[in-house]
C-alpha cells in the first residue's frame, strides 16, 4: 500500500516477535547481557595493563643492570632466582590463609588483585632510582605482589566465570575469554612497543604509568560493581535480611514483603568490607559475628559471663534446650559485640543463612532498645521468637523465587567445624568442666 513502510515487528512472526521482547525485557537481569556489555571495560582495562607492564619491564632491566657494563649476569641470575622462590612461597602462604574467603569474596578479590599488580608495577618503575640493595627488597616485594594478583585474580575469575556461564558453558566461556585476552595482549604490546620507544624520561614514564593504572583501576572497578552476584555472602546477606525484616516490620505485614533480588542488593554493596562485620540496612555496624566456630568458644564466653545469676552449668543447658529443634546454637558476648554460630552436623546452606538472619536481628536489638536487659539467654530467645515466621523452608522458597542461588553456600571465609552427634557436646562440656 502506497505511503506505508514494512518494519522488521511486521516481517517476524509473532512468535519469534515475543522472543525478541522478551529479551529485550529481561536484558537487565540477564547475566550474559550483563557480561557482554561489560566486555568494553575489560578490554580497556587489558590494554592500559599490557602497556603499562611494558614501562614496568623497561624499568626492571635497568634496574638489573641492562646498558651497565659493571652489572654482573650472575648477580641478574640469583635476583631472578629471589624473587621466583618468594614469590611462590607468598602464594602457598596466601592460598592456605584465604583459599576458603576466595570464593565468597570473589568480586572484592577481583579488584585486589589488579590493586596488587599495579602496586608491583609501581615497586618495578621506582626500582632504578635506589640503591642496589633496596633495589632487591623492592623488586622481591614486587614480586610477592603479583603471586598475591595471580592467586587472587584465578581463584576470582573461576567464580565470575561460573556466574556468567548460566548455559553450562564454562569450558567454552573460558576458552573465548582467554582467546579475547590473548588478542587484546597482542595488541597492546603492539602498542607499548610504540609507546615505550617514544618515552625515556623519567618523568613521562611516570605520567604515562600513572594514567594507565588510573584507567585500569577505574575499569575494574566499574565491570566488578556491574556484577550482581546470585550467591549470599555475609555482606549480601546482611543487606537482604536488615532490609526485608526492617520494612515488613515497619509495614505490619510480615509476609507480604518479598526478598531484595540480587539486582538491587548488589547496588548497595560494597566492594572491599571487613570481614564478619554486621550492618543494619548497610549504615553502621552493629557488631561482629563468626560462624562455623568450634562449641568450645562458646563454652568460654559462657563461663565468663557474669550478667546472670545461673550457674555455668545451667545457662549451657538451657541454651542446648533452645536450640535442640535447630541445626545451629548462638552465642555473643555484649562488651565485644561478638557473635558466635555453633554449626550442627546436620546443617545446610539455609540453615546457615538462617542462623545468620537470627544473629543479624539479635544484633540490631541489642543495638536499640534491648540494651538494659541483662539475661542474655531471654534476648536471644526473644529474638528468636519474633523472627520465628521466617522459617528454613519459607526462606528457601522466597530466596528461589527472587533468583538466588541456595545450593552455594558463602557465609564461611575460613575452614570451620561442626557437631557430628551429641556426644561431641558433652566431650566438650567435660573438657571444659575438668
Amino acid at each position: 500500500m502506497a505511503g506505508t513502510y514494512a518494519t522488521k515487528e511486521d516481517k517476524l512472526p509473532e512468535s519469534r516477535l515475543s522472543k525478541f521482547q522478551l529479551l529485550e525485557l529481561d536484558d537487565a537481569h540477564n547475566p550474559v547481557a550483563r557480561y557482554i556489555r561489560d566486555k568494553n571495560r575489560t578490554v580497556i582495562k587489558a590494554f592500559s595493563s599490557a602497556i603499562a607492564g611494558l614501562l614496568a619491564s623497561r624499568a626492571v632491566l635497568q634496574g638489573i643492570g641492562v646498558g651497565d657494563s659493571q652489572a654482573s649476569p650472575t648477580a641478574a641470575l640469583l635476583l631472578s632466582v629471589l624473587q621466583d622462590n618468594v614469590g611462590r612461597i607468598a602464594t602457598i602462604l596466601f592460598a592456605h590463609r584465604l583459599g576458603t574467603a576466595l570464593e565468597p569474596e570473589c568480586k572484592m578479590y577481583r579488584l585486589a588483585a589488579d590493586v596488587f599488580n599495579d602496586a608491583a608495577m609501581v615497586f618495578d618503575c621506582l626500582s632504578p632510582a635506589l640503591p642496589r640493595t633496596y633495589r632487591v627488597v623492592l623488586l622481591s616485594a614486587s614480586s610477592v605482589l603479583r603471586s598475591l594478583c595471580g592467586v587472587a585474580a584465578g581463584s576470582a575469575k573461576a567464580s565470575l566465570s561460573a556466574h556468567f556461564a548460566t548455559q553450562g558453558n564454562l569450558g567454552e566461556l573460558n576458552a573465548k575469554d582467554s582467546s579475547q585476552e590473548t588478542v587484546i595482549s597482542l595488541i597492546g604490546n603492539l602498542v607499548g612497543s610504540y609507546v615505550v620507544s617514544h618515552i625515556s624520561s623519567r618523568k613521562w614514564t611516570w605520567i604515562a604509568l600513572i594514567f594507565l593504572l588510573t584507567i585500569h583501576l577505574r575499569t575494574n572497578y566499574l565491570a566488578v560493581r556491574a556484577v550482581s552476584m546470585r550467591t549470599l555472602n555475609r555482606q549480601r546477606a546482611n543487606l537482604l535480611f536488615s532490609t526485608y525484616i526492617g520494612e515488613s516490620i515497619q509495614r505490619s505485614d510480615l509476609q507480604s514483603r518479598s526478598f531484595p533480588g540480587p539486582e538491587e542488593v548488589s547496588k548497595k554493596e560494597r566492594i572491599f568490607e571487613f570481614d564478619g562485620v554486621l550492618r543494619w540496612k548497610g549504615d553502621k555496624v552493629i557488631g561482629c559475628c563468626e560462624i562455623g566456630v568450634p562449641l568450645s568458644r562458646i563454652l568460654d564466653l559462657v563461663s565468663r559471663s557474669t550478667d546472670s545469676d545461673k550457674s555455668y552449668e545451667e545457662i549451657f543447658e538451657r541454651l542446648l534446650e533452645d536450640f535442640s529443634h535447630d541445626d545451629y546454637i548462638i552465642w555473643y558476648d555484649r562488651y565485644s559485640k561478638r557473635f558466635l554460630i555453633v554449626l550442627k552436623g546436620s546443617s545446610t546452606t539455609i540453615t546457615q543463612l538462617h542462623a545468620w538472619m537470627h544473629v543479624l536481628w539479635l544484633a540490631h536489638r541489642l543495638s536499640s532498645e534491648l540494651k538494659e536487659s541483662k539475661d542474655q539467654l531471654s534476648i536471644i530467645s526473644q529474638t528468636r521468637e519474633s523472627i520465628s515466621w521466617i522459617t528454613p523452608q519459607f526462606l528457601e522458597k522466597e530466596l528461589r523465587k527472587m533468583g538466588w542461588d541456595t545450593e552455594l553456600g558463602a557465609l564461611e571465609t575460613k575452614s570451620g567445624t561442626r557437631l557430628a552427634k551429641e556426644e561431641d557436646i558433652d566431650t566438650s562440656v567435660k573438657s571444659k568442666l575438668a
